[in-house]
């Protein structure tokens, strides 16, 4: 009997092994092979010719030590460039929590199954639109010349802005623009998990006589903690890196807006278009997904300790 039932359980996990194997296999590929590349942080990478890249990463290019990363540092526009992915980031880490959980609550409490269908379509639909697609949609609104607004403007009677040049407007434009991007497929994520409260919870509240922010704050709220804290964690991860195509396009390149617009990854891109600076690009690669990943280990253990049963890890 025993034996039986080995073999039936050795059968099932030699079935899901193999059900995961393009996956394992995936991951390998594109996950862990390229991990070697980290060597390039390290090397003044210079192409051989005739040979691979391999042969030139190894045994064509000088090892430097961490000239990359001092050179990083002591770049003038660098600290500029921290400062903004910062701050963006904390922006959309604490809107991008705020406003999705805000709506997804809207959209429970929406009895018409019509009207919220079409909620959902319309919130979910610039999020699948590539970054290339939504510049354009921002440059019909700022264009100079026919813009949206400058056209409204004269009408008015008053002059035409050059959003292009005007610094000081463009972080509320990234970040309306990030938020319109990305809220509607973070709002189903929360409305999903409040789609899964158990309804018992609900018919309890009616009961006791708690009126909607009473079910907010005593029902919904506690249920959405754990999400929460899990898309807070992920975004920590990132917290110095940047979304390029926002920061890239959105902005069309304008070097008159790059003190409020370029981040690391942006600088780390021009760097390398401009002065083929592979070292120095993969040195700023690995202090952002490193630093990334400490953040995260960390805020996984803080929340541990507050919630035994909170975290990821």
């Amino acid at each position: 009997m025993k034996n039986s039932r080995r073999n039936r359980y050795g059968e099932k996990n030699t079935a899901l092994a193999v059900l995961s194997l393009p996956t394992l296999l995936w991951y390998a590929a594109f996950c862990y092979l390229p991990l070697f590349g980290i060597v390039m942080a390290f090397k003044r990478y210079r192409l051989i010719p005739g040979k691979s890249f391999i042969y030139s990463l190894f045994f064509g290019s000088e090892w430097v030590g961490l000239s990359n990363f001092r050179f990083l540092f002591l770049n003038p526009q660098m600290w500029q460039v921290i400062r903004n992915t910062l701050l963006y980031n904390i922006i959309f880490l604490l809107l991008g929590v705020l406003i999705p959980v805000s709506l997804a609550i809207i959209l429970a409490f929406i009895r018409t199954a019509k009207i919220r269908s079409a909620v959902q379509v319309i919130m979910l639909l610039p999020y699948f639109l590539s970054w290339v697609v939504v510049s354009y949609f921002v440059y019909a609104f700022l264009s100079p010349d026919r813009g949206f607004i400058n056209m409204l403007l004269r009408n008015a009677g008053a002059p035409p802005v050059n959003f292009y040049t005007e610094p000081a407007v463009w972080p509320y434009i990234l970040v309306l623009t990030q938020l319109w991007k990305n809220s509607g497929y973070s709002m189903l994520l929360y409305y999903a998990n409040i789609m899964g409260i158990d309804p018992e919870l609900y018919d309890l509240a009616a009961v006791d006589g708690a009126g909607v922010r009473q079910v907010i704050r005593h029902v919904i709220l506690p249920s959405l903690k754990n999400v929460i804290t899990v898309m807070v964690i992920l975004n920590l991860g990132h917290i110095l890196s940047s979304d390029f195509g926002l920061f890239y396009q959105v902005t069309r390149n304008s070097g008159s807006i790059q003190e409020v617009t370029q981040t690391i990854d942006v600088f780390v891109f021009k760097a390398l278009t401009e002065q083929s600076n592979y070292g120095f690009s993969a040195a700023a690669g690995l202090l952002q997904n490193g630093i990334g990943c400490i953040i995260l280990l960390i805020a996984d253990r803080m929340i541990k300790r507050i919630d035994p049963e909170g975290g990821v890890l």
